[in-house]
């Protein structure tokens, strides 16, 4: 994926990015918050060394015997020696071991120096502390010098009084700190933040391998190998106002089944298909209202245009219309009526064939003879007939009804329909010798800028045309199945 790719998945996951951020940082100052506050006070020795001269050899060689003494001093700051008499001087509640786990000490290099850093949960005891270390630590090391000395052989004893050849001086005693060590505002901060971006990088990358729905219509023609028809951008109003063609306010939708309109026109030049059947791999995907705003833009265009509810399971174009049901398909082929004497109109230039009464084998009509009859005489009666049929995948209904067609448009919504879903829709239909016209994408991203056609409003734009050949409102109705005959 290029860095143009890795921006887009960015920007469409950005919820989880800043939910995950926003956890990383609360998570942060909620440990903050309970974190119990750490003090730290420090003390400072120099080593010294005792010497019986005071030329520069002397004092050298004390230096060196200094710096090389430092060193081991450090690391007796913490051990039991110092830390059980100053648990007994304070009336520390703590034991020599934990107290030495609070302690540290250093001597920097090339110097005579040792700091020692004691940590505590109160300011004032925690320098009383320090204090006491360095007292403490300060009488251990000058008695063990001293009892060093006076373990040697007896032939090289100085004649001198016993005394330690080192002297401890206290150069920086304890202050009470004023602000705790631990914890951090600023690093816990710091730390909540990259560990909220780096929890919200993982969490994107999983949502992206886990997700097989398909977002663009790039990576629909790619899925499937057939020409995307047409991408029709999301609308929240699209569920409450399914038909848009010809409503104000819906300009961008509107646009999209006029270029899916064209582009079906288009690509069909040579044979162009007089029945469509358009269906989707499950339910939910926008064929209903895919159906009906296509049929409204064929009309617009000047065809004589059917619409007929083919999906018998959970018919929507009477609701979607506010037509009459209960009388439409089912009742033509059991043979209770004509079509024409059910046959409803819809925006004024729609031939609309609802569903009718939902039948306990919507399978075996579809795919029936005289389906397959009643089509041909609406192909024959119309310029084009659009048929909403049922979704591939759950029943068998459209798999019956598609070879009935001249084409079949496969409607996938964006965001939604798996690519396992879709590639199954279309191997059933491949399986079928069915001819597949192309894919339309539902609910895609809307188009952000405004580009040229967004500059004019709705009422700039020109009304519906009257059918071919024809200048009156009679010239609405279809041909007639008599004159047919």
């Amino acid at each position: 994926m290029e860095r143009h790719g890795y921006l887009k998945v960015l920007f469409r996951r950005w919820p989880t990015a800043l939910i995950c951020l926003l956890l990383g940082i609360g998570t942060s100052q909620a440990v903050t918050a309970l974190t119990t506050p750490v003090y730290e006070a420090r003390t400072q020795l120099f080593v010294a060394t005792r010497t019986d001269g005071a030329d520069s050899a002397d004092l050298n060689q004390g230096q060196t015997f200094s710096q090389a003494r430092v060193q081991s001093y450090a690391a007796i700051v913490a051990t039991r020696r110092v830390t059980q008499p100053v648990v007994r001087e304070l009336g520390l509640s703590d034991t020599p071991e934990e107290l030495a786990s609070r302690i540290s000490a250093d001597a920097p290099l090339n110097t005579v120096l040792i700091n020692i850093r004691v940590r505590d949960t109160v300011p004032a005891r925690v320098a009383r502390i320090a204090d006491a270390v360095a007292k403490h630590f300060v009488t251990v090391v000058e008695r063990l010098e001293t009892l060093k000395r006076a373990a040697a052989p007896a032939r090289e004893r100085s004649p001198v009084p016993l005394a330690s050849p080192v002297s401890l001086g206290i150069t920086q005693e304890a202050g009470v700190p004023a602000s705790p060590v631990s914890p951090d505002r600023l690093l816990d901060f710091v730390a909540g933040v990259l560990g909220g971006l780096l929890l919200g990088g993982a969490a994107i990358a999983l949502r992206e391998a886990l997700d097989t729905t398909i977002k663009t219509s790039e990576a629909l023609g790619d899925l499937t190998a057939l020409p995307v028809l047409g991408s029709i951008p999301y609308d929240k109003r699209a569920t409450q106002q399914r038909v848009v063609m010809g409503t104000a306010g819906n300009f961008a939708r509107g646009e999209a089944f006029r270029k899916l309109r064209a582009n079906l026109q288009f690509a069909q030049v040579d044979d162009r298909p007089r029945v469509i059947v358009v269906t989707s791999p499950v339910p939910g995907e926008g064929k209903t209202s895919t159906a009906a705003n296509l049929a409204l833009s064929l009309a617009d265009a000047g065809l004589r245009t059917c619409l007929v509810d083919a999906d018998l399971r959970r018919p929507c174009v009477a609701r979607t219309f506010g037509l009459v049901q209960d009388a439409g398909l089912t009742t033509v082929l059991i043979g209770q009526v004509r079509v024409e004497d059910v046959m409803q109109r819809a925006a004024g230039r729609l031939a609309v064939l609802t569903s009718g009464a939902v039948p306990p084998n919507p399978t075996e009509l579809l795919s029936s003879g005289r389906m397959s009859r009643l089509l041909r005489e609406l192909a024959d009666a119309y310029d084009v007939v659009i048929v909403d049929s049922a979704p591939l995948l759950p029943v068998a209904d459209t798999l019956g009804l598609a070879p009935l067609a001249q084409g079949v448009l496969l409607v996938v919504r964006a965001s939604r329909t798996g690519r396992d879903q879709i590639c199954s829709a279309a191997e059933s239909l491949n399986r079928m010798g069915v001819r597949v016209l192309g894919t339309v994408l539902s609910m895609s991203s809307a188009f952000k800028s405004r580009g040229y056609g967004y500059g004019y409003g709705a009422a700039e734009l020109p009304g519906p045309r009257p059918p071919v050949g024809s200048g009156s409102p009679a010239a609405l109705a279809p041909r007639s199945f008599a004159d047919k005959k």
